[in-house]
């Protein structure tokens, strides 16, 4: 039986940035790391540990000093175009509907609107916004921005998510839903998803593995424990169990340091 290539494998990546005054901060070092089809992986570490830093790896935004970067077995060069990236701050353009903004990825390939927009409203369906289609960003909440933006990126069905503290913005009760909401969907086709927090709880709710970083610079990967509660999950439920807080006792033991070193590098801010 041929073996099945990862998803995502980073190889010995190291990254390091010139300096405006001149030499250069080494900000990842010896970073290897693999996912496999289907599983879902989270990365935790301090403030400025690089772990956005190895996700553009992944993207293909960025092209690592050393090592390098496969996907689906192939190496990586240029833009990944078999993932759907997810960032922070919104990438929802605000002139436009949500309906109009969730077509966009298709109508840009060659789509035909009347075809994308029908996509676009049965992807705004599954994400619990149908009736919202035709609002502006302005007139959404942030938890119904990230719905939208999450449909912009599944309508094109990456075979890859890579998702950078997606819901960071949101209050703790809408991080849940959105956190249910994303499992639900990911449960539909089990993409392979490379997810980037700074919350240990959401990471081990969520995911199949926690990757931990180290404090910069030159931060290594340090840890990578399976999860092994069961799935389908409900976020708030699995919080409560004992297998939850065993595990996130025994990560916390590891990144608790790498987060004082995180804190202390910059100041307390």
């Amino acid at each position: 039986m041929l073996a099945v290539s990862a998803a995502v494998a980073l190889q010995n990546v190291d990254i390091a940035f010139r300096l405006a005054g001149g030499g250069t901060y080494r900000a990842v070092s010896e970073a290897s790391l693999t996912v496999a089809d289907g599983e879902f992986v989270a990365i935790v570490g301090p403030t400025g540990c690089g772990k956005s830093t190895l996700l553009n790896v992944a993207a293909g935004l960025l092209t690592p000093s050393a090592g390098g970067a496969e996907i689906f077995g192939a190496p990586l060069a240029g833009l990944n175009r078999q993932a759907g990236y997810l960032f922070q701050a919104d990438a929802l353009f605000p002139w436009k509907t949500a309906i109009e903004n969730v077509a966009i990825g298709l109508e840009i390939v060659g789509a035909p609107q009347a075809d994308a927009r029908a996509r676009a409203q049965d992807w705004l369906n599954r994400v619990g916004l149908g009736g919202f289609a035709n609002r502006y960003p302005h007139m959404l909440s942030g938890g119904q921005r990230k719905r939208v933006g999450l449909a912009q990126v599944l309508i094109r069905d990456p075979k890859i998510l890579l998702m950078d503290e997606p819901f960071g913005p949101l209050d703790a009760q809408t991080r849940q839903i959105m956190g249910n909401q994303l499992l639900d969907l990911w449960s539909a086709d089990r993409k392979a998803v490379l997810f980037v927090t700074h919350d240990l709880e959401e990471a081990i709710a969520l995911s199949d593995r926690v990757v931990i970083m180290s404090a910069g610079p030159a931060a290594r990967i340090i840890g990578d424990w399976k999860v092994p509660l069961p799935r389908p999950r409900d976020i708030s439920e699995v919080k409560l169990s004992p297998a939850f807080h065993d595990l996130h006792r025994d990560i916390w033991h590891t990144l608790k340091a790498e987060v004082l070193k995180g804190y202390a590098q910059t100041g307390g801010g």
